[in-house]
């Protein structure tokens, strides 16, 4: 975070940039997503925790991105009361640095899961059966983990840039890094925001306009992933396409076209105002993601049913609808040897 009124002449420009919006705007965001990320996302760690039979790929998958979102949850708390400080970081470099790295840690390894997600649901509703051997749990569990290794190696730069300096009196922990190395930061922030955002976004749209394309074709579709799985598809698709152009795409657009300034040292102090609203402003909805994750859990087979059932401390697995609530959708894995599809009894 930069202190506030920074004089900005001290990196090579002569604007200056008025930030108190800052205090209530962020101090307001910040916590709203607490107070709704904090239970969604524990209330789908609970429904997976309870869950009687094996996970899915879904699960496993998606119990991995509500364990990112709680993470950075986690850390909100740290920057509401920085924000009502009037930007003054109390709580030591340690915690500094780790704030920094679980938000980049919670923004890609969300990404890199949809993405591990949308390849799953691509496979299983394009290429249901040729697919079979690679739909399966232990895939599924490598690539979670292999996701965490990637997002960990390439964020541990992060915990160098960032870093807490007294600037007039005042404890400041920097959201990028300091006028010295912010050169060597912004290489480091385009290649970063290539990696782990780019590419896997391309992939997501290559996936999903595959998957559009064949959807579109009732009869084929139908013979092949049946009906129910066709609606839940194209409902997925949505909320994928939603929670990007939502979230991670304008904070991304504004915050390269701001670093990128910063970089060329432009005396355009307007342009440099309006740009560094602008990511300031989409930094805190980028975590909405965090709020809206937990709808693809309840998008998913008979999850809706079985958080009434536990809301009501009925037992779980024993659904209303009986063997029709249990349905089978693109993203789970298919039993060793069986079917893509299930008849109902």
């Amino acid at each position: 975070m930069e202190k506030l009124d920074t004089n900005i002449s001290e990196e090579g420009r002569s604007c200056y940039l008025s930030e108190h919006y800052k205090q209530v705007y962020l101090s307001l965001t910040y916590s709203i997503i607490f107070v709704l990320g904090l239970p969604l996302n524990g209330a789908v760690l609970w429904l997976s925790w309870r869950q009687t039979k094996r996970w899915s790929c879904a699960t496993i998958y998606l119990a991995n991105l509500m364990v990112a979102d709680l993470l950075y949850i986690s850390t909100l708390p740290f920057l509401i009361v920085t924000y009502s400080l009037e930007d003054t970081w109390p709580f030591g470099e340690l915690l500094c640095k780790l704030v920094r790295f679980l938000f980049y840690a919670n923004l890609y390894s969300s990404v890199l899961l949809l993405t591990c997600i949308s390849v799953h649901r691509f496979l299983g509703v394009c290429h249901p059966l040729r697919s079979l051997p690679y739909r399966t749990r232990r895939h599924a569990l490598l690539g979670a983990t292999a996701t965490w290794a990637l997002v960990v190696i390439q964020l541990l730069p992060t915990l160098i840039f960032s870093h807490t300096d007294d600037i007039d009196g005042q404890m400041i922990c920097y959201d990028t890094t300091s006028a010295d190395h912010f050169d060597k930061f912004f290489v480091y922030s385009m290649v970063l925001m290539l990696s782990s955002f780019v590419l896997p976004s391309l992939v997501i749209l290559v996936c999903y306009s595959l998957m559009v394309r064949s959807l579109a074709t009732p009869v084929e579709t139908l013979t092949r992933v049946g009906g129910a799985t066709r609606a839940k598809s194209i409902r997925i698709i949505l909320l994928v396409c939603g929670l990007f152009a939502l979230c991670f795409v304008p904070f991304h657009i504004s915050r390269s076209l701001y670093f990128t300034l910063r970089f060329l040292s432009s005396g355009n102090c307007q342009l440099l105002t309006v740009v560094s609203l602008a990511y300031k402003v989409w930094r805190p909805l980028v975590s909405l993601s965090s709020c809206l994750n937990p709808v693809l859990y309840f998008l998913s087979g008979g999850n809706r049913v079985r958080l009434f059932q536990e809301l009501g401390h009925n037992k779980v697995g024993e659904h209303p609808a009986g063997a029709k609530g249990q349905r089978l959708w693109a993203v789970s894995c298919p039993p060793r040897g069986g079917q893509v599809w299930v008849l109902p009894r």
